[in-house]
């Protein structure tokens, strides 16, 4: 049987914030598909964070940013090969532009950058393209995928996605789509409402996972306070809540330690905020750090914290439940999907200080608990979040698609993958 051959893309690769698109192309290669990654930019330094983004930014094709000789070259070539299909990528293209003037530049941007990943696709021989989000990369990659004559998938992810759903055209590109991958069911369910009925069977949920089994359990004994959070540095991650959170516990926990892993657009603010609440001596502001790095403080920590006013299923959390590390998060969209309430963690009302400081104090005076919560967020990973299973399900259900077959469920079970992957 001749290995799948497909190409990855996203806006930005690899990202430290990304983690797990990284995880999901590993993956697939350990199950023998050849996977090839491409960026529309080049990645910033910042997130270069260790060997894992090393490799894949070596190994990366960056569309930007490119010379006017290689775009006049690419399109040349696409046009002479097929000007049909040329033209009616272009009419595509035209046809979802954003209204003003610059939604219109912008358009012509995406099939600027479409032509040259369309070029190296053909070059590549590769077949299929998958793209990761469902905004202006996804553009890119329909209109890729429409020039080169091949087949597109695509995950989506939410929620921002959500907040514009008419200017990226989930209908259209749903519609054009071998298939979509949804990382939750309330993904799926956002989805659904801005696509066509009839694409309904053609959006599955595959999660985004974790490898269980590179993460060490953390043991759990007396009355301690070590709270880390990971993520981008900006207030709707919750963080001013979490600060005053934390501002109402200190007197009753005078070893209460929290870290921030991550960078962001409001460091300056938040680290202003932490002054004037008195709390800055407690908090640890420790930027972007490599896998690896993220692990080691996994294994300190007594409670992870993640208090978003909106998330899709923060891979973050599967990575502190792998650890074995109890949870306190918000409820919104699919985090009730990973973090089950009262047995894996605590799920609290977005944007209320009150029952975040009360649930983090109920896990920092009780050991007992903090160790049944962390076993029980393990085992959830384990079951639903483990990497190489949803990687061979994604697999499944492109193969299965490749080949036109339909019927695999919403969720297809490994009966259903192992009949797709057979010769």
């Amino acid at each position: 049987m001749t290995a799948l051959r497909i190409a990855y893309l996203t806006g930005e690769y690899p990202r430290a914030t990304d983690t797990f698109i990284q995880r999901e192309a590993a993956a697939l290669r350990e199950q023998g598909v050849e996977v090839h990654t491409f960026s529309v930019r080049r990645t910033r330094m910042e997130h270069i964070v260790g060997p894992e983004q090393e490799r894949e930014r070596k190994e990366t094709f960056y569309i930007l940013p490119p010379s006017p000789l290689t775009i006049s070259s690419a399109h040349l070539a696409l046009l002479l090969r097929s000007p049909f299909q040329y033209l009616r990528a272009l009419g595509l293209a035209w046809s979802m532009r954003q209204s003003g003037f610059r939604g219109h530049l912008y358009q012509l941007f995406y099939f600027a950058e479409a032509g040259l990943l369309a070029g190296e696709l053909l070059r590549r021989g590769i077949g299929h393209l998958h793209n990761h989000s469902a905004d202006s990369s996804c553009s890119v990659a329909m209109l890729a995928a429409e020039l080169a004559r091949i087949t597109f998938s695509f995950t989506i992810h939410g929620p921002a996605i959500f907040f514009e759903p008419r200017r990226w055209r989930i209908d259209e590109k749903t519609r054009r789509a071998l298939f979509v991958s949804c990382i939750s069911h309330y993904c799926r369910s956002q989805a659904m409402v801005f696509a066509p009925l009839d694409c309904w069977a053609r959006m599955y949920v595959v999660h985004c996972g974790v490898d269980p089994s590179l993460y060490e359990m953390t043991s759990h004994e007396g009355r301690r306070g070590r709270l880390l959070w990971v993520g981008r540095l900006a207030a709707s991650k919750g963080l001013p809540i979490l600060m005053q959170s934390l501002a109402s516990l200190q007197q009753s926990y005078p070893d209460l330690v929290l870290t921030l892993i991550g960078d962001g657009p409001d460091r300056s603010a938040l680290e202003d905020q932490a002054e004037r609440l008195g709390v800055r001596p407690r908090i640890r502001f420790l930027g972007y750090r490599s896998q690896a790095e993220v692990r080691q403080e996994l294994k300190g920590a007594d409670i992870f914290v993640l208090p978003s006013f909106a998330e899709g299923v923060p891979v973050v959390l599967m990575e502190a439940m792998a650890s074995g590390v109890p949870v306190v998060a918000t409820r919104v969209a699919g985090v009730g999907e990973l973090v089950e309430d009262g047995v894996s963690g605590y799920l609290v009302p977005p944007g209320d200080p009150t029952p975040l400081a009360e649930s983090v104090a109920k896990l920092i005076e009780d050991p007992t608990l903090r160790s049944r919560f962390g076993a029980a967020g393990r085992a959830r990973v384990e079951k639903e979040f483990d990497v190489r299973q949803e990687a061979a399900r994604l697999r499944g259900i492109l193969t299965a698609a490749l080949r036109a077959e339909g019927g695999a469920g919403i969720r297809p079970e490994r009966d259903h993958i192992g009949a797709a992957l057979r010769p």
